[in-house]
């Protein structure tokens, strides 16, 4: 007769020391292929099948290389879960330190980027190698309650010896999957943890509350940047006629016109300018918008590509006051650029030939080690330049034609500017 599934939060509730013996049991005998007195919990146990299939040891952990404080500061910058970590530390960190938990905030490959909380609880941590930059994927250190929410897409709660690995079986966890809005990427995971005495029933529906906040506040972020993209498609869109359609970089709708409203259109996996067949949309031309996309409906067989390259202009003349201006078949729409975004842009303008990241660092900051901050900044201009920039190298498109307007005298060249390769072309004449 088949044994039902041990209730875990009910047994801890009455007591815990109890349920960690119990489970320590339950553990040992499923690893022996013994029958034992309960059965686990389905998801654990599905969970335990996956490590014996992969061949996690269960009596000694595998601990990946950390990541270094570089990769860490880099995939930080480049993770959405910045914006909302102000959600997740309201909601979670407060009651943490009390209750001598700590908060850790994974990516969506497992690994720490954020570690917060009870300093002591910290310290046992890191006993664990549960630090900033390790990996804790399931396949890689067991069951547990970042790796496993990550792979079953749904919260899930590790209590004792539920944990695969021995050595974790003096801790707790419960951890939440964190999930674009726009996609439905998985973005990490957000986890509570501390010692086996720390542990109580209502903590995972705890963290799952705050991180369906936090997926809240990533889809009001999503539907701000769709109003933003549709004031910049209105203009667009009255010049033409025909079907046409704006999408942000995820085929989600911003405007239409001479067609009916659909919430997304599909894209390829990776959009590029040119005349593409879409599912639901039919031969269109894309041509890249602020943030976007604009979708022209085409006859295929009557109706050739606009002729003319892209045409990029970016405006230096006026101080604090620097501008992009794109200009394609449906006309042209600019952004205003941050002073970073202008030295940028500057400096790929007149390289047309392309800049590692290391080498945009030794232009901006005379370092080729800062790279994060590039590599940051880079992801932000191409949320609005789109297809328009490559990368390795970094660089205008090929099929670009990109005009650089500077004041008329080089010493006023992005006066606010300290970096090494504006300040050398503020006194040459070989860049204008």
């Amino acid at each position: 007769m088949a044994k039902s599934p041990m209730n875990v939060p009910q047994l801890v509730a009455v007591d815990a020391a109890r349920a960690a013996r119990v489970l320590s049991e339950v553990r040992d005998a499923r690893l022996a292929g013994r029958p034992a007195r309960v059965a686990p919990r389905p998801v654990i146990e599905e969970s335990w099948e996956r490590m014996l299939r992969s061949g996690v040891d269960p009596e000694r952990g595998v601990r990946a290389g950390l990541l270094s404080e570089e990769e860490v500061r880099r995939r930080r910058e480049e993770s959405p879960l910045r914006d909302v970590l102000p959600v997740l530390r309201e909601g979670l960190l407060s009651v943490a330190d009390v209750a001598h938990h700590i908060m850790v905030v994974a990516d969506e490959e497992g690994r720490v980027l954020w570690r917060e909380g009870c300093s002591p609880v910290l310290r046992k941590a890191d006993g664990l190698g549960f630090e900033l930059g390790a990996d804790w994927r399931e396949d890689v250190v067991g069951t547990n309650g970042v790796g496993t929410p990550a792979v079953v897409r749904r919260p899930v709660q590790v209590f004792a010896a539920e944990h695969f690995v021995r050595s974790h079986a003096t801790w707790t966890c419960a951890g939440a999957p964190i999930t674009d809005p726009r996609n439905g990427r998985l973005l990490g995971v957000v986890d509570i943890s501390g010692p086996l005495e720390t542990m109580h029933p209502a903590t995972l529906a705890w963290v799952d509350s705050v991180a369906k906040l936090a997926e809240a506040r990533l889809r009001e972020a999503h539907l701000g940047a769709l109003e933003r993209l549709r004031a910049v498609a209105a203009p667009v869109l009255a010049r033409l006629g025909g079907r046409a359609a704006v999408v942000d970089g995820d085929g989600w709708t911003a405007a239409v016109t001479g067609m009916p409203y659909t919430s997304r259109i599909a894209l390829p996996k990776s959009p590029s300018a040119g005349r593409r067949l879409l599912p639901g949309f039919g031969p269109c031309v894309m041509e890249p918008l602020a943030g976007g996309w604009l979708l022209r409906s085409v006859d295929r067989a009557a109706e050739p590509l606009p002729s003319g390259a892209t045409r990029i202009v970016l405006d230096l003349t006026r101080a604090r006051r620097w501008s992009v201006t794109v200009t394609g078949a449906a006309g042209s729409w600019s952004h205003e650029l941050s002073p970073r975004h202008a030295e940028l842009l500057y400096l790929l303008a007149v390289r047309r030939g392309g800049r590692s990241a290391a080498g945009l660092a030794e232009d901006m900051f005379g370092d080729s080690a800062r790279t994060v901050t590039v590599r940051a900044e880079m992801s932000r201009v191409r949320r609005y330049l789109g297809g328009l920039l490559e990368h390795r190298p970094y660089r205008f498109c090929d099929t670009a034609e990109v005009e650089v307007l500077l004041p008329g005298d080089p010493r006023d060249l992005l006066p606010h500017s300290t970096a090494p390769a504006v300040a050398a072309a503020r006194t040459s004449d070989s860049v204008r």
